[in-house]
C-alpha cells in the first residue's frame, strides 16, 4: 500500500522543531570567553535610592546628582581594576548633561537614562532592550533612544531601561524566558514608579527583540496604553489575550530582519522548555501590525526610517501606517 503524503502543516512543524533544535545546540557550542563578559568588571553596589515620587525639576536634579554619585564611584573601581575602557565609558555617563534615574554597574550593568525634559513630558516612552546590551555595547541602545526623542520634539521623554541581565544572542538562556522571568517585576515597578511620577503622561513601553519577551511577562501589570513588538522572536505567549493587559500591542518586522528565520515554536527538552512561541506579527497572534519598513534587526530606530517614524507616532497616540500590501 502507497503511504500517504505529509502535509505541508507537518512538514513546517518538523521542520521548525529541527531548526529550532540546531539553533540550541548551536548556542550551546559556540564558545564565549568569561573573561570578556562585562559582569566580570567589579563595580560598587549602588546607594540605595527612595521611589520618586513626583516627576517635578527639583526632585530629578536629586535623583540625577545620586546615580551621577554612583556611576563616579563605579568609574573610580573600574581604574583601580586596570578597565580603562570601562572607566571612560563611566566618565563619559557621568557628565552633567546626561541624566540617570538608576544605575548599578554590577554584572554588565542596570541603567536608565532620561532622554528629554521628564518633569514636562505630556509622553513618555520607556525602551526595553534585546540580547546583548550592556554597559560596554550601551552606544547603540543609547542611539536608538536618542533619534526617537527627537523624532518625538517637545513634551516627551525618552527612557533607555536596561533594568536586567541581557542574555547573549548566541546563548541556551536566549531561547527561553528564563531571563525575562526575572526581569519583568522590575520592569513592572519601574513603569509604576514613573506612572506615579507623572501620572498625567501618556506611557508607551517598546520592546526591542527578547526585550519583548521581558515586556510580555510585564504585561499584566503595566499601566501603559501602548506595548510595542518589534524585531521580536516571540513572546512566549500564544496570543495578545494570553498577555491580559488593557494596553494596545503593537508588532513590526523589518523586511530584513533575521529574527523572521528564528522557528517561532517552543520544544520541550529533559530539562527546560526552549523557544519563545507565535510569531507576534502572525494574524493569529493578534498585534496590531505596522509598518516597520526593510531594514535589518538593529535599524527599527535608525534616524530617517519607516519604523522609527511609525514607533513615534504610536508613542505619539496617533495610528501609524500599516504594512504595504
Amino acid at each position: 500500500m502507497a503511504s500517504r503524503p505529509r502535509s505541508s502543516s507537518t512538514r513546517s512543524s518538523r521542520l521548525r522543531r529541527a531548526l529550532l533544535a540546531a539553533l540550541v545546540t548551536a548556542s550551546v557550542a559556540v564558545p564565549v570567553a568569561g573573561a570578556a563578559r562585562p559582569a566580570a568588571v567589579p563595580a560598587p553596589a549602588p546607594a540605595v535610592l527612595a521611589p520618586l515620587r513626583a516627576a517635578t525639576p527639583a526632585a530629578l536634579d536629586e535623583r540625577y546628582a545620586a546615580t551621577r554619585d554612583d556611576i563616579r564611584a563605579a568609574e573610580r573601581m573600574a581604574a583601580d581594576d586596570g578597565d580603562r575602557r570601562r572607566a571612560a565609558v563611566l566618565r563619559t555617563m557621568a557628565d552633567p548633561v546626561r541624566h540617570f534615574l538608576s544605575f548599578d554597574g554590577r554584572d554588565g550593568g542596570r541603567t536608565a537614562e532620561v532622554f528629554g525634559d521628564l518633569s514636562r513630558a505630556e509622553r513618555i516612552a520607556v525602551l526595553v532592550p534585546g540580547s546583548d546590551t550592556s554597559l560596554d555595547r550601551y552606544e547603540r541602545f543609547r542611539a536608538g533612544a536618542v533619534a526617537l526623542q527627537q523624532e518625538l520634539g517637545g513634551r516627551a521623554a525618552v527612557v533607555a531601561w536596561l533594568g536586567y541581565e541581557t542574555p547573549g544572542t548566541v546563548s541556551p538562556e536566549v531561547l527561553t524566558p528564563g531571563r525575562a522571568d526575572g526581569a519583568a517585576p522590575q520592569l513592572d515597578t519601574f513603569v509604576g514608579e514613573l506612572s506615579a511620577a507623572r501620572p498625567a503622561a501618556r506611557t508607551t513601553v517598546l520592546c526591542h527583540s527578547y526585550g519583548s519577551v521581558v515586556c510580555a511577562l510585564a504585561a499584566s501589570g503595566l499601566r501603559v496604553a501602548d506595548i510595542v513588538l518589534y524585531g521580536s522572536p516571540g513572546t512566549g505567549a500564544d496570543d495578545v489575550a494570553a498577555l491580559h493587559t488593557r494596553a494596545t500591542v503593537w508588532a513590526g518586522r523589518g523586511g530584513n530582519d533575521w529574527i523572521a528565520d528564528v522557528p517561532h515554536t517552543t520544544l520541550q527538552l529533559p530539562f527546560v522548555t526552549v523557544g519563545l512561541g507565535a510569531d507576534p506579527v502572525s494574524k493569529k497572534f493578534g498585534a496590531r501590525i505596522f509598518d516597520a519598513g526593510d531594514g535589518g534587526h538593529s535599524d527599527y530606530l535608525r534616524p530617517g526610517s519607516v519604523s522609527l517614524e511609525n514607533i513615534a507616532r504610536i508613542v505619539n497616540g496617533q495610528t501609524p501606517e500599516a504594512p504595504r500590501a
